[in-house]
Order: C-alpha cells, then structure tokens, then sequence
C-alpha cells in the first residue's frame, strides 16, 4: 500500500514542473523620489483618496448611508481596482 502512494509522487513533481518555468513579465512600478513603488500601492492611495472625496460629495449633498463602515471601504477597493483595470489591464 505504502509503496503505491509513493509512486504518485513523480508524476506530481513532472506535471507541477511548467510552473515553476513560467516568469512574470515587467512589474508595474513606478519612480517616486528614487525609490520604486509597485503600482499596487499607487493606485490603492489614489483608490482611497477617490473615496474620501465621494464621502465628501455624500456630505455635501446630505446622504445617509445605512452602514458606512461597509460602503466607503467598498468604494476604496472599487476605485482601487478601476484605476488598475484602466492603466494597468
């Protein structure tokens, strides 16, 4: 019995291989005074400061949101992943 389970191993190891061969294209980053930032956190900061201004136009306009500690980090994370859809896709 114990050798059967054994034998799989190989196989696993050959059809896993191809994985480890695959690399990653250029990483998005970006020059910010010398140091580089990954696009990631860009466009988590710009996602978060888009939303800050969406709460400020709530305000403005005297909206009442049923549970904003779950809408305005639901509009961070949305706006986060437009900006990278929209540069990065």
């Amino acid at each position: 019995m114990r050798q059967d389970v054994m034998s799989g191993w190989p196989w696993c190891a050959l059809a896993l291989l191809p994985m480890l061969l695959t690399s990653c294209g250029r990483a998005p980053t970006f020059d910010i005074m010398g140091s580089l930032f990954p696009a990631w956190i860009v466009c988590l900061m710009l996602g978060i400061s888009l939303s800050v201004c969406a709460r400020w136009v709530l305000l403005r306009q005297k909206l009442a949101l049923p549970w904003p500690i779950l809408v305005y980090p639901s509009l961070a994370a949305f706006f986060t992943f437009l900006l990278w859809l929209i540069f990065f896709s």
